[in-house]
């Protein structure tokens, strides 16, 4: 099992699942809804079933450029560690467990598994042809708010939708800056990538306006909840501002002659930022 967690790097859940958990919160404190351990579990088995699914399917995909790379080839495809039909049957098994798991919350959200896993598996292509390849891994991030929002409510709403949005052009921030690492391998590869595309200095920059432009969102998010949700006091502002100062922290973290604490900015800053917002916007809606 251990082998397996380390495929889909299982602690990298941490970015995506506190959104989640916000989708899921600021439903049950919407008007006439009531919270549910059973929707709530289905949610977030909904959350690691897609996102095995997804990590998995990228380790499958691109276990060929894994192996050429450095800095890649002791994962465990690439290393023998996990064989590749071990690893396409896992993606399957937690592929199809995602889809029978939204059957049990409503109609709305099994008929949109389809497209979700659409949008999560396809990141994996997208390297190949297109430099937008963050976005997309944003995208597919993004559901988790608004996935988890449907699933209470089985209805749109604006404000999980800006924390989606939020959620885009976050994690295609930080990916950018990950993906620096790896922009001379890329290249030689002639696999797609803004650093690849951009350079790095250009790249850092577009970085910093994703995340101006995630900074605006949440804010916007922020006054939309103080509008519609009473109950909303001021944790909900601070986590705000926690998040936007570590936003900022990770990027005199990373500059494009030293890229030493990629790791650093990438998984303990970002991680941090979220699971602290998450707690201080949930907090908020019940204290």
């Amino acid at each position: 099992m251990n082998k397996y967690l380390s495929l889909v790097k299982f602690s990298h859940t941490i970015f995506a699942m506190p959104f989640a958990l916000v989708g899921y919160f600021l439903a049950v404190n919407s008007q006439g809804q009531q919270f549910s351990w059973q929707i709530l579990g289905l949610v977030i088995l909904c959350m690691i079933f897609a996102r095995n699914a997804a990590m998995a399917f990228n380790r499958w995909q691109d276990r060929d450029i894994d192996k050429k790379n450095p800095r890649t080839n002791i994962r465990e495809i690439p290393a023998g560690i996990i064989s590749a039909n071990s690893a396409l049957l896992f993606i399957v098994l937690n592929a199809v467990s995602f889809v029978i798991t939204t059957w049990f919350i409503n109609d709305l959200c099994f008929y949109l598994s389809p497209f979700a896993l659409i949008i999560v598996l396809g990141y994996s292509m997208t390297k190949r042809f297109t430099a937008l390849c963050h976005v997309v891994l944003g995208l597919g991030l993004s559901l988790a708010p608004i996935g988890a929002y449907l699933a209470v409510t089985g209805q749109f709403n604006l404000v999980p939708i800006l924390y989606g949005l939020s959620v885009l052009f976050w994690v295609a921030g930080f990916d950018i800056i990950y993906a620096l690492q790896d922009e001379d391998f890329d290249r030689s590869l002639k696999l797609k990538s803004l650093p690849v595309y951009l350079g790095k200095d250009k790249a850092l920059m577009l970085s910093m306006i994703f995340h101006g432009v995630t900074t605006s969102l949440m804010l916007y998010a922020s006054i939309s909840i103080q509008n519609t949700y009473p109950s909303a006091n001021m944790y909900h502002w601070i986590g705000l501002a926690i998040f936007v100062a570590l936003l900022v922290y990770q990027h005199t973290l990373v500059k494009p002659n030293d890229l030493s604490k990629i790791n650093l900015a990438f998984f303990t800053t970002n991680g941090i930022a979220s699971v602290l917002f998450g707690s201080l916007l949930i907090l908020d809606l019940y204290y």
